[in-house]
């Protein structure tokens, strides 16, 4: 009976701890390569670039926009969004040529997490400063209340002709940045990505990326990204371009909060697009 109630417990605590570690969200196009003036649909992805565990109600969303190659700035009705499975699929139309860029903002939410749960997290997930830096203050035995949003973007290539819309801001919280037209690059070059927290540039934030197919591991059998780095002191990272197909760029910036409440403040950032 005993070792049954530690397996529920156990269970329990793997199920508190799966609904934030992993739950990356992107926002997916099946294609990011589409024709003018034509209908097309995005998938707002919450979990893995390969999969979404669930899927992110209307009420969650802040913001949702798409910006054409005339810096126009549009916001979708909550009709235009369906679910199908654990994916929520916006339908759109494009308009004329150039690079469009599309964003989602969700509402903050709290989790709280026991001590080993939340360490286990910060490792899982890549926060690492935050974690050594409980370890250095001797806190690591401490319980944690974290307050997180999700502010997500991709860039996609409408017809032939490129524009600088991949570089207009959304002003969201924290947002990712591209510094050159991703549709300008090919194998073998690179994509600088200008990190921004409240309109500043954050240096030496850890920055991951990965593309579709990429499946490396590190010592302990983890899934490992393809790229790990950090944004130099202007709030610039730079990610070599290694492979076709679909990308991602992703960040969690977490800092201590200042309310009773709340222990830890994050907010978390992806970008995607496509290489051909």
């Amino acid at each position: 009976m005993e070792r049954m109630r530690r397996l529920i417990l156990s269970a329990a605590a793997l199920l508190v701890l799966a609904a934030i570690t992993g739950h990356d969200m992107f926002l997916k196009l099946p294609s990011y390569f589409l024709a003018e003036n034509s209908p097309a649909t995005i998938a707002l992805m919450n979990g893995t670039f390969e999969a979404s565990e669930n899927v992110i109600t209307r009420d969650r969303m802040l913001d949702v926009s798409i910006v054409g190659p005339a810096d126009e700035r549009a916001h979708p009705d909550t009709a235009a969004w369906t679910d199908k499975g654990n994916t929520a699929w916006l339908a759109f139309q494009t308009g004329d040529a150039g690079t469009y860029v599309a964003g989602v903002s969700t509402r903050a939410r709290i989790i709280a997490l026991s001590a080993e749960d939340f360490n286990e997290y910060l490792r899982h997930d890549g926060v690492l400063d935050v974690l050594e830096e409980r370890v250095r203050r001797g806190i690591a035995d401490q319980a944690a209340r974290e307050r997180y949003s999700k502010h997500v973007k991709a860039v996609f290539q409408v017809g032939e002709v490129r524009t600088g819309t991949y570089a207009h801001m959304l002003g969201y919280p924290i947002e990712i940045v591209p510094q050159v037209n991703p549709y300008a690059l090919s194998v073998g070059d690179e994509l600088p990505v200008l990190v921004l927290l409240r309109g500043e540039p954050l240096p030496a934030q850890l920055v991951y990326a990965s593309h579709e197919g990429y499946h490396g591991h590190d010592d302990e059998g983890d899934h490992m990204e393809a790229v790990r780095t950090r944004t130099e002191e202007s709030g610039v990272a730079r990610i070599p371009i290694t492979a076709t197909g679909r990308w991602y760029v992703r960040l969690i910036h977490m800092e201590e909060s200042e309310e009773d409440s709340v222990d830890y403040e994050s907010n978390w950032a992806t970008l995607t697009f496509a290489v051909r």
